[in-house]
């Protein structure tokens, strides 16, 4: 009997096509991972910036000197037996006549307790959050990072990452989240190698507190 042909004693291995559906070109993100801290013994001695606000210091005090000078007039000219002003008059007759369950009254008491809430605000926290406190050097030297300018120097770091199209960086106050397209490679394995270049550029930026680290990285959508 003659041997069967080579051709066609060969069968078709099956192919394990992947779960994620990467190789049908479907997107892919990142959602069980877990976000990793860049330093493992932070320095949590720098504070934030305090803003000066001389914007809102300004007005208010404005508005003061506006209210003083007034009713220091209307007394001025109560003392020297001169009618009160018109304005002042109106005033108290309507704060004599007006019930405490008025409306306008609750209106007026409302707007005043909201402006001492908010002096308040203004008054006890540092504000600049667009600042990131750096990590202190010299003792006479302050210094600090800007959110914009710590995610521009964060995206260029990405795209040096091989297989990356697109990446979208946040940076926050407790963590920087990255958003990142790839365009071939492994997702898993551009993530992890975002993970490493990331991480390590978080450590460049000398930040007193280093965010933890989010990266998520799926394909380009389908055009059309």
């Amino acid at each position: 009997m003659s041997e069967p042909q080579g051709s066609e004693s060969t069968q078709r291995m099956p192919v394990m096509e992947k779960a994620d559906g990467s190789a049908l070109g479907q997107s892919a993100s990142a959602a069980a991972y877990e976000p990793l801290h860049t330093v493992e013994d932070e320095d949590g001695g720098q504070g934030r910036f305090w803003s000066a606000r001389r914007v809102s210091a300004g007005i208010l005090a404005v508005l003061l000197l506006v209210g003083a000078g007034a009713f220091l007039y209307d007394i001025a000219a109560v003392r020297a037996h001169r009618p009160a002003m018109r304005w002042r008059r109106a005033l108290a007759r309507q704060l004599s006549e007006r019930p405490l369950d008025d409306t306008w009254v609750l209106i007026g008491a409302g707007v005043a307790a909201a402006l001492g809430i908010w002096l308040i605000v203004l008054a006890t926290t540092p504000g600049l959050r667009d600042v990131l406190p750096m990590r202190r050097v010299h003792a006479d030297v302050r210094a600090g990072l800007h959110r914009g300018a710590a995610a521009l120097a964060l995206r260029d770091r990405a795209m040096e990452v091989a297989g990356t199209q697109s990446v979208r960086v946040r940076v926050g106050r407790k963590r920087v989240d990255v958003r990142a397209v790839s365009h071939f490679r492994e997702l898993d394995d551009v993530r992890a190698d975002l993970d490493a270049t990331l991480a390590d550029g978080i450590r460049g930026l000398g930040l007193a507190r280093p965010p933890a680290l989010s990266v998520h990285v799926r394909r380009p959508g389908r055009k059309g």
